[in-house]
């Protein structure tokens, strides 16, 4: 796939993500992201993927970055929703 078409769908998906999330109303959003770091997952699998079809070793290295960068954001996603959801526990019921 030509490289440029690659980039074209990388901004169109990051502006329309954006646009997206801008109108998410606060109460939706712990569902959200709950929701979200369950499909992070399978960028982990396109980016371990990624880093084992690639051609020379710069793929390789940039998959290899993509696939830690998206644990990264799977682990941290479900710290955070973890502290939100105590938020809404009674202070008898955290311990």
């Amino acid at each position: 796939m030509n490289a440029g078409l690659l980039v074209l769908i990388f901004v169109a998906a990051a502006v329309f993500g954006y646009f997206i999330i801008r109108n998410v109303p606060a109460l939706l959003h712990t569902p959200l992201m709950s929701g979200m770091n369950a499909l992070s997952g399978i960028t982990v699998l396109g980016a371990i993927v990624a880093a084992a079809a690639a051609e020379n070793g710069v793929g390789a290295v940039l998959g290899g970055a993509a696939c830690v960068l998206a644990m990264i954001n799977v682990t941290e996603g479900f710290a955070l929703t973890g502290r939100m959801l105590r938020m809404f526990k009674r202070k008898e019921d955290v311990k």
